[in-house]
């Protein structure tokens, strides 16, 4: 089975995150990244599914030349080869340019018996780029899997809600995009480090996907940020001495802030 896993490289959430000066999209450049963490359930499913049979993973990521980060901790993982589509034109892409570009890709890969994604990034949170590239590829989408299970021409999955459980089953090919409850993503060993080093890694542009610039990029997005401003630095918090009256004043407190 082949199968390909889309991820991202998105900045640390433990970094200070912030958008470009000069055209308000997501700085990726001037802080730390790493491969969305809700990715790293996607390409562990995908390993699990190989190891229990026959195949190869191929993970798949668009982004500035750091996103070769999210790639190596992919293949650090276990995954066996990666393609890296980069492109100056890229910059400022929303959902829609994204996913075509990642369908036209996947399609050069030559279109797998699986495609894999997390349930969303941890930048954008959107979770709208699976349904769009199972669209635009004319795969069958189940999505927010919490157990998935291949058998034979099938794939079945177990999609949890508030209230029930549903099990959905879909013909392969199809796309999956799967939650942070089905596994737990294992840590690259000393081995898995040491043999990422020599695994293919394919560098594509936009014209070798036959996709023209004025497709993608922030002119063509539908969405933007027009403005921003930085979160104020954290006040000091208000001490309240409890001399007898401790309690009126914390309730006090509480509804001047309108919390009760």
């Amino acid at each position: 089975m082949n199968i390909v896993v889309c991820v991202k490289y998105v900045p640390d959430a433990q970094s200070d995150r912030t958008f470009n000066d000069s055209d308000n999209t997501t700085d990726r450049v001037g802080v730390d990244g790493l491969l969305s963490e809700l990715d790293e359930y996607a390409v562990e499913e995908a390993l699990k599914i190989v190891e229990a049979g026959e195949g190869e993973v191929t993970v798949l990521t668009v982004g500035p030349d750091q996103a070769a980060d999210a790639l190596k901790k992919a293949l650090q993982m276990g995954a066996h080869k990666a393609v890296h589509v980069k492109d100056d034109a890229i910059h400022g892409s929303d959902s829609v340019a994204t996913s075509l570009v990642l369908a036209e890709a996947v399609k050069k890969i030559g279109t797998p018996d699986l495609v894999i994604t997390g349930m969303a990034s941890t930048d954008g949170t959107m979770s709208v780029v699976p349904a769009m590239l199972a669209e635009r590829l004319g795969l069958p989408q189940v999505t927010f899997a919490s157990e998935l299970t291949v058998d034979g021409s099938t794939v079945t999955i177990r999609r949890d809600g508030d209230a029930a459980s549903e099990t959905i089953v879909a013909s392969l090919p199809a796309l999956v995009s799967v939650t942070d409850q089905i596994n737990e993503p294992r840590y690259p060993s000393f081995k898995g480090i040491m043999a990422a080093k020599k695994k293919p890694v394919e560098e594509w542009a936009l014209a070798d996907l036959g996709v023209d610039a004025s497709q993608v990029g922030l002119e063509a997005a539908w969405t933007k940020v027009e403005s921003f401003t930085k979160r104020p630095p954290r006040e000091q918090g208000q001490i309240v001495t409890d001399e007898g009256d401790g309690g009126s004043k914390l309730a006090e407190f509480l509804s001047a802030q309108k919390f009760v």
